[in-house]
């Protein structure tokens, strides 16, 4: 009886299940084995080169070896009690466990990797993961595959590694809907990162505003305002110093220009005249200035402020030096030092030269454009003010320019007969700090 069969291919399964169940039933066939055409060493023949295979009864019949896609279909003996026969299928089924323990395995090192949150742990076990699926794949075609030979198990056997298998499945589907889950959980974790960077980028860069704000409180202090309130009152000082000396040469009375600047003072030495023309300087340059926030920083960065004026003679602090020598040096004045009036048409061109004069001039004015740009820097409510004449003197709003003037005012009779004859320098009022003003005191008749 012949028992050539041609085997049809089957349809795809659509789980690890159907393939099983499919390869148990094939397995009930016990006399056709899958033997690859090179493994000749176990083929059984007869002397007609004819295969011979079992029928259901046990009766030999022939048939010609069956191409099927590079696989030949060939006799087995029955597998019969005392006669040791193949269990097909063994090794897959192994694999197929392995797998499914490598990808339990692969699983749990996923749910490790998120506690601690680590991403590059979480890539690495998802790739594993994924390995381990595809590996499975590879045992599902192969059981596929193993399917068409037909081969017959016995049936509790087969019904027992089915149910097996069935439970392996159960914890796969459980397995991969738990990944999926994690999957959705790491995307949602991974938007919650992004949104923390986000607001971390955010607060960087408010702690660095704050940071350069403070550090710029730091740096324009009422400590430094009362340095560069010193460094005025000296530029002051020293650019009174050449004008009196202009003066002298083109042949002034100073006793009557200082009476004209200010008149019945009684001076304790003639040398005090001279904070009578400080005086002058120093209210022709505070004269209308309004205390307003600036950048002074431009100033600073140049040793010699007649080089900022050089490289931007339009700025605004350009324009307060050019307004200020004009109010400062009257143009008789301009002509009596210097026989012209060249320095003053000079700057009304909108230039500044470089005459001894007018540096020492720009020195002044830089101490005097700091004050005025870094006091509401400071304070923005930040305030000038200043004393009158013949008010009486307190040593909590003035300060005597002179030594003797401030020995006299620190005793207890001094206090009652000083007062004010004029005012050298305003004082300012920065928060809860009074910077003094300077007074010229004289004692009382």
């Amino acid at each position: 009886m012949e028992c050539a069969t041609t085997f049809k291919p089957l349809k795809p399964s659509s789980n690890i299940s159907e393939i099983v169940s499919k390869f148990a039933k094939v397995c009930r066939l016990r006399s056709i084995g899958v033997f690859y055409t090179e493994n000749t060493n176990h083929q059984h023949q007869n002397p007609n080169n004819n295969n011979v295979s079992m029928s259901e009864d046990g009766s030999e019949s022939t048939n010609e070896g069956t191409d099927c896609g590079g696989v030949k279909i060939h006799p087995q003996p029955v597998e019969v009690p005392g006669r040791k026969g193949n269990a097909f299928g063994g090794t897959e089924i192994s694999k197929l466990f392995d797998v499914v323990s490598a990808l339990k395995l692969a699983y749990v090192q996923l749910q490790e990797a998120h506690i601690p949150y680590d991403p590059q742990k979480i890539m690495a076990a998802n790739e594993l993961v994924v390995a381990e699926l595809e590996a499975l794949c590879k045992i599902k075609r192969a059981v596929k595959e193993k399917q068409l030979t037909k081969v017959k198990l016995d049936s509790s056997r087969s019904d027992l590694l089915q149910a097996e298998v069935e439970a392996k499945e159960t914890m796969l589907e459980k397995l991969k809907s738990q990944a999926k889950a994690k999957e959705s959980e790491i995307t949602r974790l991974r938007k919650d990162l992004q949104d923390l960077d986000l607001g971390n980028s955010i607060l960087v860069e408010k702690i660095r505003q704050a940071s350069v704000k403070r550090k710029n409180a730091r740096e324009l202090n009422v400590n430094m305002f009362e340095d560069s309130f010193k460094a005025a009152l000296k530029s002051i000082h020293d650019f009174a110093k050449p004008l009196i000396s202009l003066m002298k040469a083109s042949g002034w009375d100073l006793d009557q220009a200082a009476n004209s600047i200010e008149g019945s003072v009684v001076y304790s030495k003639r040398c005090h005249k001279k904070y009578a023309f400080e005086a002058y300087i120093a209210r022709r340059m505070f004269h209308e200035m309004s205390l307003e926030s600036c950048n002074v920083d431009d100033i600073l960065r140049f040793d010699d402020p007649v080089d900022a004026l050089i490289e931007n003679p339009d700025s605004d602090f350009a324009n307060f030096c050019k307004n200020k020598y004009l109010l400062v040096v009257h143009q008789m004045m301009e002509a009596s030092f210097f026989g012209n009036l060249d320095q003053r048409m000079f700057l009304l061109s909108g230039k500044h030269p470089r005459t001894p004069l007018y540096q020492v001039f720009v020195k002044m004015a830089k101490w005097i454009w700091i004050l005025r740009g870094i006091a509401s820097t400071i304070d923005p409510k930040a305030k000038l003010f200043v004393v009158t004449k013949g008010c009486e003197f307190s040593d909590v709003y003035m300060e005597p320019v002179e030594e003797a003037c401030e020995d006299a005012a620190s005793s207890g009779e001094g206090k009652a007969t000083q007062k004010v004859e004029f005012m050298v320098m305003p004082g300012f009022r920065i928060g809860e700090t009074l910077v003094k003003s300077r007074v010229y005191l004289s004692r009382m008749k």
